[in-house]
């Protein structure tokens, strides 16, 4: 039996949120992939990379598996209707919600965290409390049908986790195998506690920017 993943493709979405998860379930057995937007115009990445969309939201079945990636351009989806209507009609009906990084803000903006565990980019941990939800930091958090990971490539792991759930371990350890996804970096610097206080500062000034514009949008949450 096919099963349909959608993902949410927009202006200045991280590219790795989702074409690390992408990546996963188009080489699982039986499944459908589709990059989801308002219309079917290329949308640029916040690194540059170019990204057409395959259906529309008007287009969009019923999905199995609905997955919002993160990066800079989630800060205009939490305030825009259209989307969040979008988000909430798919996730009412499909039978797992997910995110990767900053898309499980999405999420929460929707009302579709709270209550719940929930993980995203270490940057943005803070916010999850707003929305309502229980902050865990973990790499990837299931709460029933609600999965969420935590920063950009974790997504990989996540969609790992994913295929697992609905295909069986088999499965995953088969794409996992496919894919050579085996990760030993070269540096211990992925988290805040392993990168040095030089590293972290540099990280939290290239990302002070989208997360100001964060800190204005939620201080009025509510």
């Amino acid at each position: 039996m096919t099963v349909r993943f959608g993902i949410l493709v927009f202006p200045n979405v991280q590219q790795l949120d989702l074409t690390g998860p992408y990546e996963v379930f188009a080489t699982a057995r039986d499944a459908e992939v589709h990059l989801i937007w308002k219309d079917r115009e290329p949308v640029v990445s916040s690194t540059g990379l170019t990204l057409v969309p395959t259906m529309t939201f008007d287009e969009c079945p019923t999905l199995d598996v609905l997955c919002v990636p993160g990066g800079g351009g989630v800060n205009p989806l939490l305030k825009d209707q259209q989307v969040l209507d979008f988000v909430r009609k798919q996730a009412a009906e499909a039978k797992y919600v997910t995110s990767v990084c900053t898309g499980s803000l999405v999420l929460g903006a929707a009302g579709l965290i709270k209550g719940k565990r929930a993980t995203t980019h270490w940057y943005a941990h803070d916010f999850l409390s707003t929305l309502g939800a229980e902050p865990v930091d973990e790499r990837i958090v299931q709460d029933g049908n609600l999965f969420t990971a935590g920063g950009v490539t974790s997504g990989i792991d996540f969609g790992l986790a994913v295929v697992s759930e609905i295909m069986g371990q088999a499965e995953a350890e088969t794409v996992q195998l496919a894919l050579e996804y085996a990760p030993a970096p070269p540096f211990d610097a992925g988290t805040p506690k392993g990168a040095s206080k030089a590293v972290l500062a540099a990280t939290q000034e290239r990302l002070a920017g989208s997360r100001a514009q964060r800190e204005e949008i939620f201080s009025n949450w509510g």
